[in-house]
């Protein structure tokens, strides 16, 4: 009884081990055929072909990048020469140009390499074209951004370089583009505002700035000679300071208040220089009045005890 109970049990694993063989074995020969049955040298030929025209058109197009920007760079230098144009105005214009561009160049050379593997880019545009109906909703703060910073530039609102307050922002304008507006703030922080919620523009820098200077004088001062003192010291620095906008303007002798009585010159210079010159010119009359005599009145200095 044992023994046949034995004999049955040899017989079972043995026909076991027979069908694992033979799993092993067709499964073997499936993987064998699918292996062999690759045309390795197409995929080669494809994979290098692809590689090679990837190559290809990174080097075409970073020459394309190369050369815009050197017409780019060009044109803008050109420009700069001429002293009618804003450099403000043109700094804004070239930054927008070289964005554009490269923004251009990139999507061309991602449609080239796309294609070149084999991406069928026609149906992702369309599958785009979808996603981008769906997302509509979503993307009226983004459409908004294009918009309202397309007006911003065709009307010259903002430019590089310009001093401005954006409501909630005040600083400079460091870059200016169709989504955001970069503005450093005078502690250093800089601001990346998106064009939809630039509403009012306060531009400090479209007009020309005041620099007041007043020089206290003693009651017996000579005001014919320090008035021929001003005027030749005005002589002597205009020249020398391009972004003065109007000459400087003597006002003659004025109530300085508190019982002192002095003269007043102001000069109109370009945003921006006014304090360069109202020190300049300070410093100058200074000297020179002193320098011929004219005594020069301080406060005195008070020590509380």
């Amino acid at each position: 009884m044992d023994s046949s109970i034995m004999d049955s049990s040899s017989q079972l694993d043995s026909s076991i081990a027979v069908d694992v063989v033979d799993t092993i074995t067709e499964q073997t020969n499936i993987f064998s055929e699918f292996w062999t049955s690759i045309d390795w040298a197409k995929i080669i030929s494809m994979v290098t072909a692809g590689a090679i025209q990837i190559v290809f058109f990174t080097i075409f197009f970073y020459l394309i990048k190369i050369i815009g920007n050197f017409f780019i760079e060009r044109t803008f230098d050109n420009y700069r020469k001429k002293k009618d144009i804003s450099t403000n105005r043109l700094n804004t214009l070239y930054n927008l140009s070289k964005n554009l561009f490269q923004s251009f160049v990139g999507f061309f050379l991602f449609y080239a390499i796309l294609s070149a593997i084999g991406i069928p880019v026609g149906t992702l545009l369309a599958g785009a074209g979808v996603i981008g109906l769906a997302l509509s909703l979503g993307a009226q703060g983004f459409v908004s951004d294009i918009v309202n910073g397309f007006f911003l530039l065709l009307e010259k609102q903002i430019d590089v370089g310009d001093v401005v307050d954006l409501e909630t922002v005040s600083g400079t304008v460091v870059d200016v583009n169709l989504k955001t507006t970069k503005v450093k703030s005078f502690d250093g922080t800089m601001n990346f505002v998106p064009n939809r919620y630039i509403t009012i523009v306060s531009n400090k820098s479209r007009e020309d700035m005041r620099a007041q200077i007043d020089i206290r004088l003693s009651p017996d001062t000579d005001i014919n000679k320090v008035n021929t003192i001003i005027a030749e010291v005005n002589d002597t620095l205009v020249p020398q300071y391009p972004d003065i906008t109007e000459p400087p303007d003597n006002l003659g002798l004025i109530n300085l208040g508190n019982g002192h009585y002095g003269i007043r010159i102001v000069i109109f210079a370009l945003h921006g220089h006014e304090f360069e010159i109202q020190n300049a010119f300070s410093q100058a009359y200074v000297t020179a009045l002193t320098k011929n005599g004219i005594e020069i009145p301080v406060n005195p200095l008070n020590i509380i005890q």
